[in-house]
């Protein structure tokens, strides 16, 4: 399966005009993102959990990385709520569910293959710095290491950034909305981009929430050939 494969191109996906789609497992739909794979897939998704739903105890071998948009998400490593930003590196395990529902945004097979790190925060409780080169807009940093990097973007009403993506960018927008050439992104709408990209972000009238990954996409084909392989 091919969804948004041509990672030389710039795409917009507003997730909340598209169908819920079932997954393998009862009570847990899912709005693909971009997918190169059929279930083991290089992934972006925004998952959905009824209440009372969850998956088989299962190992990410390609790594899991997510945030919590809705609800609760529960596995044996504790709860997390909306908010919470989570690295499950490669070899780690668990059993996902949620008791009440969430939804989550979640990525799969992006990371490095020696990656270890676990990452679990709470990112309302992270202080976040006022940005040290564009006026109205502030940073809470999520993750950062030599090949990637991870964010949140708070911009005030009508804010404006430029953002250079020599290893492309991914935006999801959690809060309000921002305008980047001729699109307007709302809540939970995204944005990829490619390596040598530069972006021109306006924050609207409410100002915006944004989470922000960059670096990654320059080790795609590798991605891609670990999820083929496995």
């Amino acid at each position: 399966m091919k969804i948004a494969a041509d990672f030389s191109k710039r795409v917009v996906v507003h997730s909340e005009t598209l169908p819920w789609v079932a997954s393998p497992m009862a009570g847990v739909d899912r709005r693909a993102l971009d997918r190169v794979g059929d279930e083991v897939a290089r992934a972006t998704t925004i998952v959905r959990y009824a209440p009372g739903s969850e998956f088989s105890p299962h190992v990410h071998t390609g790594g899991e990385e997510f945030v919590v948009l809705e609800g609760v998400f529960q596995d044996e490593h504790g709860d997390f709520v909306a908010g919470s930003y989570i690295r499950n590196p490669p070899q780690s395990k668990h059993k996902p569910g949620s008791e009440n529902g969430c939804v989550i945004f979640v990525k799969l097979w992006q990371f490095q293959p020696d990656d270890r790190t676990h990452v679990r925060l709470q990112t309302d409780l992270i202080q976040s710095t006022v940005h040290p080169s564009f006026k109205n807009v502030a940073v809470t940093p999520l993750y950062k290491d030599d090949f990637e990097d991870v964010s949140l973007l708070h911009f005030k009403p009508n804010a404006c950034m430029v953002i250079s993506a020599k290893g492309g960018a991914e935006f999801l927008v959690l809060e309000g909305s921002f305008d980047e050439q001729a699109d307007t992104l709302v809540k939970n709408s995204w944005l990829r981009v490619p390596i040598n990209s530069s972006v021109n972000v306006k924050a609207g009238s409410n100002g915006a929430k944004v989470w922000l990954k960059t670096g990654h996409l320059t080790d795609v084909e590798n991605q891609i050939s670990r999820v083929q392989n496995a």
